[in-house]
């Protein structure tokens, strides 16, 4: 009798333990009283050292190694808790080991080890054959798992598969299974089929309409995304705040500052002001739409400020031409020991562009990688040829495009074609329109903005000639363009 109060007092120590200092006294305790090894103790004692977030994984191998004879138990407290971990192919690992042990794996082992391999791609398929082998088809949770592991993966047709044979096996498939789907197709950018799978769904609930708000929000489709919020909330589905950060972007995407003040109110009414990712999406979306008091008044109250929330209010003030404002910030953000990143770099540039501070905007591009540890990226040489376009130095420019250590692409060429355009230098123009034709000769508006520079020239011969090689060439016309002259 005294063993067992003993061991009862032991277990719920376990389960009331929040520190590993205070479990290694428990552990040791079990030690001393001889129940180290007793089933129910050891058990609780192992869960929480492999999966409490208070725990220690390592420790938590150590006493399974310690083990006789562990069970299936035990392997799966370490699939699952790898599953969790920086490290999900350990699951693998343990699960083959339990099979070369012949201990027999469960609908839990299943579960977990298909969770840690949505983790691990590339997608293997082998596991979904072990699944079949055991019998846990008829496993609603294995399903379930599986058809997740296939929608991580974007493979609708295997996705599909095992959600039409759960069926067909008589299965009660639920709102996971059908979440799976949803996952699946709109991940692999099916997002008419998602959507006719979300409107089929027999229940909703706020992660589905989560699905199908992300996943209209990150295909650039705001108009869908916020059509969609407004059906949610007239559904009586309470958005969460990975919601919110969708209805956020495509308010910042449309620019439409009153649905974005709308859902700013609904942030703080519901208690998500304190998440730093919804206040650096508010800042972001506060810029696009031009409000940058609301931004600023964002910013300043965001109290744990990270990396991101320092660039997004310093490319604000840099994209509306208040460079001192991002000079500023920098200073700041330096100040408070955050580390720059290429964002950071970008946001200078086009602050400098902007202010016309071209040489220290130069200075700035060429030492990045020795001051900052950025090496430089498509996007840095973009705002550096904007900025040398915009001053007149188009050799410069060109100089620096043809001698770039990565490719280039159409679009800063684009932009160096727009300042040959502005400053009327035909002889550049010519040069960079034949880049522009090598990269994509199929885009017409690149004939006509070299046509333009001809006719500002007076060049006219040269300008219907452009415009009969865009005819030969079935170039397509940019929407809005017109060969029309004024």
């Amino acid at each position: 009798m005294a063993s067992a109060n003993v061991a009862s007092a032991l277990v719920y120590m376990a389960e009331k333990c929040i520190s590993m200092r205070n479990f290694k006294l428990i552990h040791a305790h079990a030690f001393r009283t001889c129940l180290h090894q007793h089933a129910v103790v050891l058990g609780k004692l192992f869960r929480f050292a492999a999966v409490s977030p208070f725990g220690d994984l390592s420790y938590a191998h150590n006493m399974f190694d310690q083990m006789p004879q562990p069970t299936t138990f035990f392997y799966n407290t370490l699939i699952r808790a790898h599953s969790h971990s920086t490290t999900p192919s350990f699951s693998s690992l343990f699960f083959n080991r339990m099979r070369r042990n012949s201990i027999a794996p469960d609908e839990f082992s299943f579960t977990f080890l298909l969770k840690s391999r949505s983790f691990t791609m590339p997608l293997v398929h082998d596991i979904h054959g072990a699944v079949f082998k055991f019998g846990f088809c008829r496993h609603l949770h294995v399903q379930n798992a599986l058809i997740h592991l296939y929608a991580v993966g974007g493979v609708t047709i295997s996705a599909r598969k095992v959600f039409e044979d759960a069926v067909r096996v008589g299965l009660d498939v639920d709102i996971v299974s059908w979440s799976g789907l949803l996952v699946a197709h709109a991940k692999a950018g099916e997002l008419d089929v998602a959507r006719k799978v979300f409107d089929g769904m027999p229940e909703r609930d706020v992660v589905s309409w989560t699905i199908m708000l992300s996943a209209y929000s990150k295909a650039k489709r705001p108009h869908e995304t916020l059509d969609l919020f407004q059906e949610m909330r007239l559904a009586g589905v309470w958005p969460d705040e990975v919601t919110v950060l969708s209805v956020i972007s495509a308010c910042a995407e449309l620019g439409d500052a009153e649905m974005g003040r709308m859902v700013h109110k609904f942030v703080e009414e519901n208690g998500f002001g304190w998440m730093v990712a919804l206040c650096n999406s508010l800042i972001d979306m506060y810029g696009k739409c031009g409000c940058l008091e609301e931004a600023w008044q964002v910013f300043d109250r965001t109290k744990r400020k990270s990396l991101i929330t320092w660039n997004a209010m310093m490319m604000v003030c840099a994209n509306h031409g208040y460079a001192e404002d991002a000079f500023r910030l920098f200073e700041g953000m330096i100040g408070s020991g955050v580390v720059p990143d290429g964002v950071t770099i970008l946001a200078l540039l086009v602050a400098y562009a902007h202010k016309g501070f071209v040489d220290e905007g130069i200075r700035l591009f060429e030492s990045m990688q020795r001051d900052y540890g950025v090496e430089p990226r498509i996007e840095h040489y973009g705002a550096v040829v904007d900025m040398l376009g915009r001053s007149g130095r188009l050799q410069e420019a060109y100089n620096l495009l043809t001698s770039m250590p990565i490719p280039s692409n159409d679009v800063i060429w684009g932009a160096l074609l727009g300042a040959c355009r502005i400053h009327g230098d035909v002889g550049m123009g010519e040069r960079v329109i034949k880049k522009l034709l090598e990269l994509k000769p199929d885009e017409g508006g690149y004939y006509i903005l070299l046509r333009d520079i001809y006719v500002a020239a007076g060049r006219t011969a040269e300008a219907n000639e452009m415009r009969q090689a865009m005819l030969a060439s079935g170039a397509r016309k940019n929407p809005g363009c017109s060969w029309v002259e004024a």
